[in-house]
């Protein structure tokens, strides 16, 4: 079992900027591909960002390209989302995942508790 906690949500303004973080301990033993995905009100669970587990594969949804950044140090098993020039629609709960591959992420991946990111306009 892989254990994952985040934290670093919060309420910001529109323009600003949040790290998040995810820890992951438990069986880490294995390099697992690590992720974000959001879920606002009333909507469905989106992915957000994503990084292999060497590091070397980043992959972003289309409507944070340019505006966040997944980063992950592997030492400590913990995978960063720096989010920068926030807007209103990024509001959500945020939520980590770790699974063997990232194409597996959503459907069989473990899952944290989601940290809450709001953005005022």
């Amino acid at each position: 079992q892989v254990q994952l906690v985040e934290s670093g949500g919060g309420l910001v303004q529109a323009g600003g900027s949040l790290r998040l973080s995810c820890a992951a301990s438990g069986r880490t033993r294995g390099r697992y591909a690590m992720g974000w995905f959001r879920q606002a009100p009333g909507k469905e669970r989106e992915f957000v960002s994503a990084i292999s587990g060497d590091g070397g594969i980043v992959t972003y949804a289309d409507s944070v390209k340019g505006r966040f950044t997944i980063s992950r140090d592997s030492v400590n098993n913990i995978v960063y989302l720096q989010m920068n020039s926030l807007k209103p629609e990024d509001t959500a709960v945020y939520f980590c995942a770790a699974a063997n591959n990232i194409g597996t992420m959503e459907n069989n991946g473990y899952w944290g508790q989601g940290t809450q990111v709001t953005v005022s306009s």
